[in-house]
């Protein structure tokens, strides 16, 4: 795998990671968390070691410190996470936790996600940085309407790493945060989107990525010229219907509804018809 240096150290890191928002969001049970060991074993074969999490995704830290030691490739992880609350102790607090969750005594990346409390954040990794409990520090943002406040902080900060939204969808971090961040020699990570991974997988940029499976069926009638196939199911994705506090009789009304159809087939009829899949069980019916 290609690596590129960290302009603050020059040490040597893939140009691919590994995020856990939503698929390592899981339970406990060993269907649900075997198959990401095989996610990372992998990962760390082909070269990668870079996974990246936030006490924002739920489980996610907590299942990657479980599932990277049951696997045995922790040591061999690049583990980068980040803060995101508001104030001094908090922050510390939520750091901690982080800290026991991965199963880190330090970690290599801690950043300040969304520019949340920024300045107080920094202010702790800074002092936690060369304490030696993180190897490197920095910032994140994923839309392009923070960009004049990210260069801000830019500007008058010292950090090593910026997460930021960039891809042919959103080019907008080419105008200024780029070329600042060269100036600066921050190093760059990138917020992936779906549209510009299935063009990377179209294009024969990359042999796998991660979707959904309504997305490789849709790829495969688009291109049928190429076998799109399914190699790992990391988890069932269940959408559902907002309702607003207190509408106990529509809730009740809903609830019923959906019990019926799934009772009489018809749920499963929809599912087929326009999923093209049988319908999994459920969360609650």
């Amino acid at each position: 795998m290609l690596t590129r240096k960290i302009p603050s150290t020059g040490e040597e890191l893939p140009v691919i990671g590994l995020g856990t928002w939503q698929t390592f969001d899981v339970g406990s049970a060993d269907k649900d968390r075997r198959p990401l060991e095989e996610v990372l074993r992998e990962l760390v074969a082909l070269g990668g070691r870079l996974v990246d999490s936030s006490p924002m995704y739920g489980r996610s830290e907590e299942v990657v410190g479980a599932v990277a030691a049951k696997a045995g490739v922790h040591e061999q992880l690049f583990l980068a996470t980040k803060v995101w609350t508001s104030g001094r102790q908090k922050g510390i607090e939520q750091m901690e936790s982080s800290f026991r969750k991965l199963r880190a005594q330090r970690l290599d990346l801690m950043q300040v996600h969304n520019l949340v409390d920024v300045d107080t954040h920094l202010a702790t990794l800074r002092d936690w940085k060369a304490a030696g409990r993180v190897r490197y520090i920095g910032i994140t943002h994923y839309t392009a309407d923070a960009h004049a406040e990210v260069e801000a902080v830019m500007r008058r900060e010292a950090f090593d790493f910026l997460q930021i939204n960039y891809s042919v969808v959103e080019p907008e971090a080419e105008r200024r945060i780029l070329p600042l961040a060269q100036e600066k020699g921050f190093q760059l990570q990138r917020f992936d989107d779906e549209a510009t991974e299935l063009q990377a997988l179209i294009a024969g940029q990359v042999d796998l990525g991660g979707t959904g499976l309504l997305v490789n069926q849709r790829l495969n009638k688009s291109d049928p010229g190429k076998d799109y196939q399914v190699k790992i199911v990391l988890r069932p994705l269940h959408f559902g219907i907002g309702m607003r506090r207190g509408e106990i009789d529509k809730l009740q009304w809903l609830n019923t509804f959906v019990y019926t159809i799934k009772n009489n087939g018809e749920l499963e009829a929809i599912s087929r018809k326009w999923r093209g899949l049988p319908l999994e069980n459920l969360p609650v019916f």
